[in-house]
């Protein structure tokens, strides 16, 4: 009885020593994928505040969706709806629409600020070509097997008598009816986005800029009226009269490219890409419920 114990204790030694035994035991256990894992993907489509210094997308990607999502800001400063398309940028967007290797493109939308009037080369009529632009959007994105999510433009921060001026209304609403009528998804940026900066008031949501505000605008916010921003004196040059509490040319004062390091009432710094790129999670896991679980809040 000893005898044949000792000979399969033996035995059992022998083949474990053989070579390829032990590595083909242990990859038996090692359970063997299917297929590989595909994950979502996140195109956003925009201007200055969307896109990278200057908007939320930055904060949005980096802070706000999980490792299984790849996110792609191609959202480009001082772009309408109109501009993007003609510059063909939205050609680059729907090549990040293919399908291989994702189980979903979800895109966002958001144009508003250079459809306005005063732009040359930007400026998009509101009755006929800013929604129209919006649906081709949809439809292409739709055409493309990627999902659209119309998102209403950001607000901008400008006070008079410590009430927030909507001079995008008209726009962001433009923006709802199309995603009404085409049953896409929205994100109401735009109202969630004036409801912040009304409980904030002006002298808070300054602090949302990308540079702190000059004396003179610190002190008007106190009054409750915002004022332009005055550019930084020359050495030498006669001074300028004080600014008067009149509202801002935003025309004349947001740029066709990148938005350059400075304070306005349009772009964000740190902070403002941080509050407003929360606000847009919230609203995407509603208005999208098979991101929810891609999200981080």
């Amino acid at each position: 009885m000893m005898g044949s114990l000792k000979r399969t204790m033996l035995f059992a030694a022998l083949l474990t020593a053989l070579p390829g035994y032990a590595a083909a035991q242990t990859q038996k256990d090692i359970p063997v994928a299917t297929e590989m894992p595909r994950m979502a993907k996140i195109v956003l489509v925009g201007d200055s505040t969307v896109a990278v210094q200057g908007g939320w997308g930055p904060s949005f990607c980096g802070y706000h969706v999980t490792s299984a999502v790849a996110c792609v800001n191609l959202a480009k400063g001082g772009r309408s709806s109109g501009s993007y398309w003609a510059e063909k940028s939205w050609d680059v967007a729907l090549q990040e629409m293919r399908p291989e290797g994702f189980a979903k493109t979800y895109v966002l939308i958001q144009f508003g600020h250079n459809d306005q009037p005063g732009k040359p080369g930007r400026s998009t009529d509101l009755a006929t070509e800013f929604p129209v632009n919006l649906r081709k959007y949809v439809e292409e994105v739709r055409a493309a097997g990627a999902v659209p999510v119309l998102v209403t433009p950001l607000t901008r921060r400008q006070f008079r008598d410590g009430i927030l001026q909507d001079d995008l209304g008209p726009w962001a609403e433009a923006a709802r009816k199309v995603a009404r009528e085409m049953g896409a998804p929205l994100i109401d940026l735009h109202a969630r986005s004036r409801a912040a900066i009304q409980e904030m008031g002006p002298t808070k949501a300054n602090m949302l800029a990308q540079m702190p505000p000059p004396p003179e605008v610190a002190a008007a916010a106190l009054t409750g009226t915002t004022i332009p921003a005055q550019k930084p004196a020359v050495p030498g040059a006669p001074s300028s009269p004080p600014a008067q509490p009149t509202q801002q040319d935003n025309a004349k004062v947001e740029p066709m490219g990148q938005a350059k390091l400075s304070f306005d009432y349009t772009h964000l710094g740190r902070a403002g890409a941080d509050l407003f790129a929360t606000i847009v999670t919230e609203e995407l896991a509603t208005a999208v419920p098979d991101l929810r679980r891609f999200l981080i809040p």
